[in-house]
């Protein structure tokens, strides 16, 4: 690079700032859990959970957890007990983290692949009579804060979820293998009292509902696909820095052309491709149906079991499931925006579909028949299976069966 084509030339604060930024790794997760903390808390403390609340969840996890082994014949523990245990939103932002954290690597990684061995952090910009000097700075700079951004981004998707989410398992993501089920205390005591539903009713539903998607994605086989899947999704996205602005340059501002153009860019600045510039690949759309299809069937498998159990166990089963339902399909703009990055951007159609297959299952082969749908890696329906069930048990009574 000649002389006085470096825009930042005798000013040493951004050439330190471009040292720390090239050392803090993939993505910047001090700043992740600061910002989610700070939103989820809404920048104050918390109250610990009350004794007492601890004490119901206690008290009606031994309920749910008799009903859950019953109903699913599936186990919900490695030491015969599971805890439900209340937590604050804090408690459970650090344990999303943790959680997301080799998805978002993963991401990261396809997005800004490292650097060769033995190159610079940020290497000089050789000369080129045709490139303007500023805008390759200024590019290598947005290169450098990337995992800043993506910090952020996972920083703020998570303290929004710590805000409306009653516990671990509301997305499908494979949590650690424990004995201890969290759920948000503050939350669902929160969403009774909009809806004016019974305090314990709403706590016992919650309690069936993590342990039954617990129970299912303790499956090792089912654990290591929804995974595999997950990280085959994020480390499929493809990189286009000029996304924001061409994205920006497309917007309407002319006030009689119709439309509000402030809601645009709204709509933009929750769309992952424009803020990080992730553009869904053409892996990635093999990968969707794949995903939607395994989830469709979880979920579907979720709400027939809750059916099963819950009417009878829960007095006012039919209201309280009315609203989590309407509450599943009004998610906010922020839970929409992880449900995206994660490839889990479900409609009311995909969970139509899957409780569509569990119901043709049972109608074609009765409880014994959906209870195959646990026992091997090769009897996760596929993409068309789900949409035709009779298939699905024509194929897995076929010998020598193939995994899906």
């Amino acid at each position: 690079m000649t002389s006085g084509s470096n825009p930042f030339e005798g000013m040493p604060f951004f050439g330190d700032l471009l040292k720390m930024l090239g050392t803090q790794g993939p993505v910047q997760w001090d700043g992740a859990r600061q910002l989610a903390l700070s939103i989820a808390t809404d920048g104050g403390s918390e109250p610990n959970v009350d004794p007492m609340e601890r004490i119901r969840f206690e008290q009606l996890a031994r309920v749910a957890e008799l009903h859950v082994a019953k109903a699913t014949d599936l186990p919900t523990s490695s030491s015969g007990t599971v805890t439900i245990t209340p937590v604050t939103r804090a408690q459970w932002v650090m344990a999303t983290l943790d959680a997301f954290k080799p998805l978002v690597e993963r991401m990261a990684a396809a997005l800004h692949p490292p650097a060769p061995t033995g190159t610079e952090t940020h290497p000089a910009i050789e000369d080129d009579p045709g490139s303007d000097p500023t805008e390759a700075w200024l590019g290598q700079i947005m290169g450098l804060l990337s995992p800043m951004l993506l910090g952020m981004t996972t920083g703020s998707m998570v303290g929004h979820l710590a805000t409306r989410n009653f516990g671990l398992y509301d997305l499908p993501v494979p949590r650690p293998v424990t004995d201890d089920v969290a759920v948000i205390a503050a939350n669902i005591d929160a969403f009774g009292k909009d809806w004016s539903i019974d305090g314990d009713d709403l706590r016992l539903w919650v309690c069936l509902d993590q342990l039954t998607r617990h129970a299912v994605l303790r499956v090792p086989h089912v654990r290591d696909r929804i995974q595999s899947l997950l990280l085959d999704y994020a480390g499929a996205f493809e990189s286009d820095p000029d996304a924001l602005g061409s994205k920006l340059a497309d917007l309407d501002v002319d006030p009689m052309g119709g439309g509000d153009p402030m809601a645009r860019f709204q709509e933009l600045m929750g769309d992952p491709e424009v803020v990080l510039g992730a553009v869904r690949s053409p892996r990635q759309n093999e990968l969707l149906p794949q995903l939607e299809a395994l989830v469709s069937v979880i979920e579907g498998y979720v709400d027939h079991v809750m059916d099963r159990v819950g009417h009878g166990l829960i007095g006012s089963y039919g209201q309280v499931t009315e609203s989590m339902h309407r509450r599943r399909v009004e998610a906010s703009s922020s839970d929409r925006f992880v449900e995206r990055l994660l490839g889990l951007d479900l409609n009311q159609d995909h969970f139509d579909r899957g409780r569509a297959f569990v119901d043709g299952v049972i109608e074609r082969a009765g409880a014994d028949g959906l209870s195959r749908l646990w026992t091997g890696a090769e009897m996760l329906p596929t993409p068309n299976e789900v949409a035709a069930p009779g298939l699905w048990l024509a194929r897995i009574d076929l010998p020598n069966l193939p995994e899906a």
